[in-house]
């Protein structure tokens, strides 16, 4: 039977910080994932360039039914802390929207730095290698790749259900329910949305075209790009909403979020009368999209043809287009997983099991999701910072 200190289950952007950070303590440290490569997520984030972190990070910028509980991780270990590792290992990087930073090469460079830490910090990684069986005994006894091990403290670190192809599993919520942890009800975020064949229709007659819009749920709303579809609405915005829209809900669009289409419309009616309505509005949107809204209204004819109760109809199809989801495209293409082990079952600052000592939920795997643009890895950088300190 080995011996650690510390195993580390998952491999991916919160397993190896906290393998990291314990390493650096001197612990013996043993990471084991699965997969045929560490940080699959890592590699293919922002387009293979990975958006590592955001510079506006935020409480309000995460979903958890405790808010609250991400504060103590995110001030410890923060941005500036991770944005400090990259610069110091002369990875460089950009800032592309929204405070999002992305390497300028490829995302490997982060996977290759963690690698880097783990080996100077004498951590273990056993790839390719399932976890049979985990129980507790005075200490954690693990079955590994058919191996028997016993280790002082565990900490999983293995994501949540979203992306299936790349191996995710729900495995971190299994151990959680076998040691009596609450889990709160788990569902795809960060996800496209999908509609009903009668929506879908004339949506897929868009499909591939996109416009900057804003999109609400309820109180929420995001200022983004949207992409028409042949399954649905995808884009910045759609993801953003998905993460706080549910079943039965509706969504309202914006098409023209910086135009007054009725005022726009009505001027040009003095001038260009003898224009059609959907070529009027293409002034605003894409030609396709000035069409369906022109459609969605009812309107025929030129705009010297349109009346002003007629234009505040057209307004109304293009800043407040109504529209209720079907459903998402699920976890196969959502980005992360809501929900996870309960945060009220977690010492907030340590990541630890309160009723259990030495076992550790970080990451994805918890009840705390990020908006898209970085927001998910910072937590994750920041949660398994905050377990390595103690693990």
């Amino acid at each position: 039977m080995q011996n650690y200190d510390t195993v580390v289950i998952g491999a991916g952007a919160a397993g190896m910080m906290c393998a990291i950070e314990a390493g650096r303590r001197g612990r013996r440290v043993l990471l084991v994932d699965h997969a045929k490569a560490a940080g699959d997520k890592i590699r293919i984030s922002g387009g293979g360039r990975c958006n590592f972190t955001n510079l506006h990070i935020a409480s309000e910028k995460f979903l958890s039914q405790n808010q609250r509980f991400a504060l103590s991780a995110l001030a410890r270990f923060s941005q500036w802390d991770f944005i400090g590792r990259v610069a110091g290992a002369g990875i460089e990087y950009h800032e592309k929207t929204l405070g999002q930073l992305f390497c300028d090469g490829r995302s490997q460079q982060i996977i290759d730095m963690l690698l880097r830490d783990m080996h100077d910090t004498g951590v273990t990684l056993r790839l390719n290698t399932s976890v049979e069986r985990l129980s507790h005994d005075g200490s954690y006894r693990l079955l590994i790749g058919g191996e028997d091990i016993d280790a002082q403290s565990v900490v999983i670190a293995t994501g949540g259900k979203s992306i299936p192809k790349m191996g995710a599993t729900d495995f971190g919520y299994r151990v959680a329910t076998q040691f009596g942890v609450p889990v709160v009800e788990t569902r795809p975020a960060l996800v496209p949305l999908t509609f009903a064949e009668q929506d879908l229709a004339p949506i897929k007659l868009l499909a591939g075209t996109s416009v900057f819009t804003s999109v609400s749920c309820g109180k929420t709303t995001f200022d983004e790009g949207m992409l028409f579809t042949h399954r649905g609405l995808s884009g910045p915005s759609i993801l953003q909403i998905s993460s706080y829209w549910r079943d039965g809900q509706e969504i309202s669009v914006d098409l023209a979020l910086n135009a007054d289409v009725k005022s726009e419309l009505a001027k040009a009616r003095q001038v260009s009368g003898r224009k059609a309505i959907s070529t009027a509005l293409s002034a605003f949107l894409p030609k396709a999209v000035a069409a369906d809204a022109v459609r969605r209204a009812k309107l025929t004819g030129n705009l010297a043809d349109q009346s002003d109760a007629a234009l505040d109809i057209l307004a109304d199809a293009v800043h407040r287009w109504t529209l209720k989801p079907a459903g998402s495209e699920g976890y196969r293409t959502a980005e992360v997983t809501l929900g996870g082990v309960d945060t009220d079952a977690l010492d907030a600052k340590t990541m630890q099991v309160k009723a259990q000592p030495g076992l550790f939920f970080i990451g994805e795997v918890v009840d705390v999701t990020g908006w898209l643009g970085g927001y998910n890895f910072q937590w994750a950088w920041s949660s398994g910072w905050a377990a390595g300190q103690v693990v």
